[in-house]
């Protein structure tokens, strides 16, 4: 009877006397302090037990147990100030929330659910004993401030025995249950540290020993080499850490002396690649460590070249093979690469310790004996329609010539950029015998010859080399006539010459002869312009300049 009474109760609710559900939670009335406890329950003639049995049963409907507010939770409200005097006013289940919440009636024949039960507190690291035995140990073998371990015995399990807190400059902290044995067994610093058996207190928990490290400049570093001790497979460990952070438990390892953390870490590092970051990253690190010769020899090889000797021999070495290669394509690259490695704005050349001027100087004489050798071969083979004729070789003889001043144009670039020129643009202005062959051979091949003339014309006119005045007077008693000659070839085949700029650099230095010299030479360009035209260097500006201080200024010479 009583049973079938139950489920007709049940029934009878329906979907009107079914409880409403909360837009927020799926529980009970939020525990907050501006909600006001329902009557006690023996005011009501229900107990609290029977409540959670057969609650809903007989319209009585499910009662809240009394609760006080917390004192925590009260300040903490936003709302708190505001509602503190309100008392009773509020309905406990009006939801006190900055979203859109509509607040739900009292009905008073439906039950409540049981409220969420609250949630467990935070459990912190409890302080330090005031019997806890602190000890100053410098760690970290590049801070400059030491670190400060304290360790004290509480309760802990038989596996997981010992608690180690790690507390950065940062104010960083992490801790880690660990086992004892292993710890102290991978690190004489931990095994100095760590309390003895006769030291635990308590009989189980979370850790029955504690050690705690302050002042840690690399937390998450000092974790990784704390955790490698534990690591079955540490090579594999350390391949997924990368290079950087491999770097970093080094450094930690050896402040902790964890020798083999220290061995595993210089294994790995010496079998991987490394960028320039982490290069330098390792040799600060060598530079503020010491670590043991057996097995870091392996990493310094890599860092440190076994002799200290000069880079002139290797980089004359260099320039000999690029200047000697057969292939066109290969020869550029490795020239951009040389340039880059010479260059005074490179990060790998601070100074011309690497540069050796007599090397080069070598090197250039070596290419123009070359060069004369060609054009004697090509006066030699060459018929009335100009033709180049094949004689010895897989490559034509234009080929060779047109390497060879590719060479001596190279090198020029080198000598300027370091301030060593000055004896190129003599030891050029002096090649009589190129300068005879050149009115012999044909044009396709002889405009080879301007183009070095072109390149140190360009030079003294921007100022980046500075020679005396009878060297530019035997330079353009030498190349003048045959630049006018060659113009036009060097407009159609430039090759990567700025023509405009040889044009205007050429009547530069011209400006800087003598007047009179001045004079012959614009004479002798007036007459190849006027019957040239196009196929001439254009040197009107500076035929104008030279005209105005030659005519026009002439009160400097009647003073």
């Amino acid at each position: 009877m009583e049973g079938a009474q139950r489920r007709r109760g049940r029934r009878g609710l329906g979907a009107a006397g079914r409880p409403r559900g909360w837009c927020c939670s799926f529980a009970g009335a939020p525990q907050s302090p501006d909600l006001r406890p329902f009557p006690s329950p023996a005011a009501s003639g229900v107990t609290a037990a029977s409540s959670a049995v057969g609650g809903g049963v007989g319209g009585g409907g499910r009662k809240l147990p009394p609760k006080s507010p917390s004192l925590s939770s009260f300040h903490s409200s936003p709302t708190s100030s505001r509602l503190a005097g309100l008392g009773g006013l509020i309905d406990p289940r009006r939801i006190l929330s900055p979203g859109r919440v509509s607040p739900i009636d009292v009905d008073e024949s439906v039950p409540l659910p049981l409220p969420l039960p609250l949630p467990l507190p935070l459990h912190l690291p409890p302080p330090p004993l005031p019997h806890a035995e602190e000890v100053v140990v410098s760690v970290m073998q590049a801070a400059a401030v030491p670190l400060v371990a304290s360790r004290e015995a509480d309760a802990g399990d038989e596996a997981l025995d010992l608690r180690l807190f790690l507390r950065g400059r940062d104010g960083k902290c992490v801790m880690m249950e660990l086992d004892s044995v292993v710890l102290c067994d991978s690190s004489a610093f931990f095994a100095a540290m760590a309390p003895g058996e006769g030291d635990a207190t308590g009989d189980g928990g979370g850790g029955g020993k504690r050690i705690e490290v302050d002042g840690v400049d690399n937390v998450e570093a000092f974790q990784a080499a704390v955790e490698l001790m534990y690591e079955p497979d540490p090579l594999r460990w350390l391949a997924a850490a990368g290079v950087s952070r491999a770097i970093d438990v080094l450094e930690v390892s050896s402040s902790i002396m964890f020798e083999r953390g220290v061995k595993l870490c210089l294994s790995y590092i010496e079998a991987v690649p490394w960028n320039e970051n982490e290069e330098e990253k390792l040799k600060n690190l060598f530079a503020r460590c010491t670590f043991d010769e057996a097995i870091s020899q392996d990493v310094l090889a890599r860092l440190r070249p076994h002799s200290w000797n000069s880079s002139e021999d290797l980089t004359v070495h260099i320039i000999q093979s690029v200047t000697s290669s057969t292939n066109s394509g290969a020869r550029k690259d490795m020239q951009s690469l040389v340039n880059g490695l010479l260059s005074k704005s490179s990060v790998y050349q601070k100074d011309l310790a690497g540069v050796n001027k007599e090397s080069l100087y070598h090197i250039c004489c070596a290419c123009l004996n070359a060069l004369v050798d060609l054009f004697d071969e090509a006066t030699g083979t060459t018929d009335h329609t100009a033709q180049v004729l094949v004689i010895r070789g897989s490559k034509p003889l234009i080929e060779r010539i047109s390497q060879q001043t590719e060479n001596l144009n190279w090198l020029l670039d080198i000598l300027v950029n370091n301030d060593m020129a000055e004896e190129f643009v003599e030891l050029w202005a002096k090649q009589d015998r190129l300068i005879r062959v050149h009115e012999q051979a044909s044009p396709m091949m002889r405009y080879e010859l301007s183009r070095i003339s072109a390149g140190i014309f360009i030079a003294l006119g921007k100022g980046k080399v500075q020679c005396r005045g009878d060297l530019r007077s035997l330079l353009f008693y030498g190349w003048f006539s045959s630049m006018l000659l060659d113009f036009g070839w060097l407009q159609r085949c430039s090759k990567g010459l700025d023509v405009r700029s040889l044009e205007e650099n050429l009547g530069q230095v011209l400006l800087t002869l003598p007047l009179k010299q001045q004079q012959f030479l614009f004479e002798e360009w007036f007459q190849c312009f006027s019957s040239r035209g196009a196929e001439c260097p254009n040197l009107t500006r500076a035929f104008q300049v030279w005209w105005r201080r030659s005519f026009v200024r002439s009160s400097v010479e009647a003073s």
